[in-house]
């Protein structure tokens, strides 16, 4: 079974917390060997990001899509800084997602070495409590979850660790 990263450009169909929760069903009910192990929604109900156990990511990919949720991307991932059990258990909070385009020339030993070395320093910013990374696996991107009091602390953490902001989404919190 591989860990895949699903993100989703919402539509008018999924625009509140019981929408999503009946897409997420839909989903979660669906034929084909998968696990929805999180789904985090954007506060603004415009893009949704889905982690996915499957040995099939087609089918995976093609379950979502019929649940509602159009896929428009979709790769596999590691998860850095938690377990992955402790992420089905759905116990911590988080509210915000940092989005980060790797450099081409970054490896995943280097990526892993630079987040090892530079983790100390989010103690310079205890406001903000890092939860897990979602690396792909070819290197393009990372997510990177926190639980934080607004968007400015997140990026006094991420300039804490030496690490760029892509994108940064505030989310939803009542999620799955």
């Amino acid at each position: 079974m591989g860990l895949y990263l699903f993100e989703s450009a919402l539509q008018d169909s999924i625009r509140d917390e019981a929408a999503v929760s009946q897409a997420v069903e839909r989903f979660e009910t669906a034929k084909g060997s998968h696990e929805l192990i999180e789904v985090q929604v954007a506060q603004n109900f415009q893009r949704a990001f889905l982690i996915v156990e499957t040995d099939q990511e087609s089918d995976a990919k093609e379950a979502l899509e019929a649940s509602g949720f159009p896929v428009s991307l979709a790769k596999e991932v590691r998860i850095v800084g938690q377990d992955l059990e402790h992420v089905k258990a759905q116990k911590e909070k988080i509210n915000y997602l940092v989005e980060w385009n790797l450099p081409e020339n970054l490896t995943m030993d280097q990526y892993l070495e630079r987040k090892k070395k530079n983790s100390v320093h989010y103690q310079e910013v205890p406001e903000v409590s890092f939860s897990r990374t979602y690396v792909c696996e070819d290197m393009t991107k990372c997510l990177c979850f926190y639980d934080a009091p607004d968007d400015e602390a997140v990026v006094r953490a991420r300039e804490a660790v030496k690490a760029p902001i892509d994108a940064i989404t505030e989310l939803n919190p009542n999620k799955k």
